[in-house]
């Protein structure tokens, strides 16, 4: 794809993204993800919506974040607590964020923001990383767009996966939004949905994975031919060994010495 053709397209001041400027550390997002979709052959309309829900995930950052945009899992714990007892979180059924037992806090954390130890533990199981152990892992970047990519293929967020609203030419962003979270910001995020689409078009993004370069094996060598067994043998007398025998035996015979 022509990458800086899908830049100039974000950048467009009506694209409904970014505006007309965008960091380096915004970059350094959108290319790790577009990397991953290349290599795994994403359809070009899934793509579109993952990109979408990074971008309002990550409040536009295109990072792996903490949950209130902390720097620091303290802060975000103090945050999300502060909300909590001032009734600014009337959805929040447990208190996710407090430490457990083991002084582990499962408040969000990436590009998609899992909370709760069991979807740590599943999505962890899901790309073969143990969040359980540490998830603080989940903000390393290269981790949070894997669980981007798998969450939303397999519908391990909510059940409902990017199959079940976009295929086929069909694509429903708005209802995509409960692969991730209910109907929260549906609409919103359906709008940079399409506009992500658009700029992978310009960009001539095809949606076919990316092949290694397969370098043949060298021709096998042709096997040497057998040679015939050799077999160590001693000198033989003079006469051959029949003879050598005979005249052994027959000096015995006569007392003398072989």
């Amino acid at each position: 794809m022509n990458r800086s053709a899908f830049y100039a397209s974000v950048r467009q001041r009506a694209s409904g993204v970014f505006g007309t400027t965008i960091s380096q550390s915004q970059v350094q997002g959108i290319e790790a993800i577009l990397d991953e979709a290349e290599r795994r052959g994403t359809p070009l309309q899934h793509l579109a919506y993952i990109l979408a829900t990074a971008y309002h995930e990550s409040a536009h950052t295109m990072q792996a974040v903490r949950e209130t945009l902390a720097t620091t899992d303290a802060g975000a714990i103090r945050a999300l607590e502060s909300s909590w007892k001032r009734g600014k979180l009337p959805w929040v059924k447990t208190t996710y964020w407090r430490k457990d037992p083991d002084g582990k806090s499962w408040f969000g954390r990436g590009l998609v923001q899992i909370t709760h130890k069991a979807n740590y533990a599943k999505l962890g199981l899901l790309i073969g990383v143990d969040l359980v152990k540490n998830p603080s892992k989940a903000l390393d970047l290269p981790t949070a767009i894997e669980i981007l990519f798998v969450g939303m293929e397999l519908g391990s967020f909510t059940g409902k996966s990017l199959s079940d609203y976009i295929s086929d030419g069909r694509a429903d962003y708005e209802g995509a939004r409960r692969i991730v979270n209910g109907t929260d910001k549906a609409a919103l995020i359906a709008d940079y949905a399409k506009a992500f689409e658009k700029a992978l078009r310009d960009a001539g993004y095809t949606g076919k994975a990316t092949q290694p370069s397969v370098i043949p094996p060298p021709e096998p060598k042709p096997a040497a031919p057998d040679k015939p067994a050799v077999i160590a043998q001693g000198q033989v007398p003079s006469g051959g060994w029949l003879a050598a025998l005979l005249s052994a035996l027959a000096k015995l015979l006569k007392g003398g010495k072989a």
